[in-house]
């Protein structure tokens, strides 16, 4: 996403005959001409570094944050926050007049509610003696997020956390940092068997999720709201429901 901002501001082409979209692009325009970017590591530093010093490091967190989102227009947005940012510096992001700053201000709320949903239903599976596995489906592909929060909560244990729309694994050694692999065919085959082993901690949680339950008190639509049927797939204590 980086290279291809830096290629969209050296092209000289004119940022309103620019937009940036990310692949693959299911439809296809006769009018338009595609420029494939491949990524280039250096060209990217540039990009970075330029944003931290000439708008500020508070906001190149913002767009790298952001830059997890699902929607397809997250790139393009990025772009021209950044086009305003050179313009008005570190507020760029109250800059609330332009459409393209609003929009991204609402992504960036909308995923911020997303990550705050997967720290609160991870469910974690001991595939092995102190090793233990949770599989996602997140809309975004969030899954870093959730690294120093769960690395917060476990440092001393051995774990992985599986996005399993995208295919990426978050993997933490015990007392060591995580770190984010993509993960080929045949790794992930592997890892989604995982979910298939019953054990003691699944079992206790179901127990308990049982027995804190107050019938009478039953509210599916707060609980709804609350936990959107979306985010149950993985959650141990609706496996038998869903």
């Amino acid at each position: 996403m980086l290279t291809c901002i830096y290629e969209a501001s050296a092209s000289k082409r004119g940022h309103t005959n620019i937009k940036l979209v990310l692949e693959p692009i299911e439809q296809y325009s006769l009018l338009d001409q595609y420029i494939h970017v491949d990524a280039d590591l250096k060209k990217a530093e540039c990009v970075m570094k330029s944003i931290r010093e000439k708008i500020s490091p508070q906001v190149y967190r913002e767009l790298a944050y952001a830059s997890m989102a699902y929607e397809e227009e997250i790139l393009d947005l990025i772009y021209r926050v950044l086009l305003v940012g050179f313009s008005y510096g570190a507020d760029v992001l109250n800059m609330v007049m332009y459409r393209e700053i609003m929009q991204f201000n609402q992504i960036r709320r909308r995923l911020g509610r997303e990550v705050n949903h997967f720290q609160e239903f991870v469910r974690f599976h001991e595939v092995e003696k102190g090793l233990y596995v949770a599989h996602i489906e997140p809309k975004s592909r969030l899954v870093v997020a959730l690294g120093p929060i769960f690395a917060d909560r476990m440092p001393s244990e051995h774990f992985m956390i599986i996005d399993d729309i995208h295919k990426e694994a978050l993997i933490h050694p015990k007392d060591e940092m995580y770190y984010l692999k993509p993960l080929n065919d045949s790794e992930y085959e592997q890892l989604l068997k995982t979910e298939e082993m019953n054990d003691t901690y699944t079992d206790l949680w179901k127990v308990f999720f049982e027995s804190i339950a107050i019938r009478e008190r039953a509210n599916e639509k707060c609980q709804t709201n609350l936990f959107p049927l979306w985010t149950r797939k993985h959650a141990v204590e609706f496996k038998d429901n869903t």
